[in-house]
């Protein structure tokens, strides 16, 4: 499964205003368990904060790629947005994240998870991807983005 399978117009967001590393993933747990319908968005929190607990998710170059799974779902949801000013992410590379993709998968999805993580981090390692991502100046062109995307 690849990002563009699973990532909705509803759940991209631009230049979203946030200062926080909690914050952020507030934001992206309200806008996934409004997509999902059946989640809590505090149920969402809770998996991505235990995900962030074992090691944090931002891979480098100012992008993240939190994570966590869903009980009582069959459906992968994920959720992009980029932050008005880059933040705190306790990164890899200790740089400041401003490009988020996030990730919810069913909890008995383990190899779908990792193929889509993993399709993810490819996307997103040519430089020039996330250079495109932070010249978008709406949802619209961010989504249009990804889906072109190959």
């Amino acid at each position: 499964m690849t990002l563009q399978d699973i990532l909705t117009l509803d759940c991209t967001q631009c230049a979203v205003p946030v200062q926080s590393k909690k914050r952020l993933l507030e934001q992206i747990c309200l806008l996934a368990a409004k997509q999902l319908g059946t989640a809590n968005s505090t149920d969402l929190l809770d998996s991505l904060l235990d995900r962030e607990k074992m090691g944090s998710t931002g891979i480098g170059n100012g992008i993240a790629i939190p994570h966590g799974r869903l009980n009582n779902t069959d459906k992968a949801i994920a959720v992009f947005l980029t932050t008005q000013q880059a933040i705190d992410f306790d990164a890899i590379d200790n740089q400041p994240v401003d490009i988020f993709i996030c990730l919810f998968v069913p909890e008995n999805s383990t190899q779908e998870h990792l193929e889509t993580l993993q399709s993810i981090a490819k996307l997103f390692s040519d430089r020039k991807t996330a250079k495109q991502v932070r010249k978008c100046v709406n949802q619209q062109e961010m989504f249009n983005l990804i889906q072109q995307a190959t």
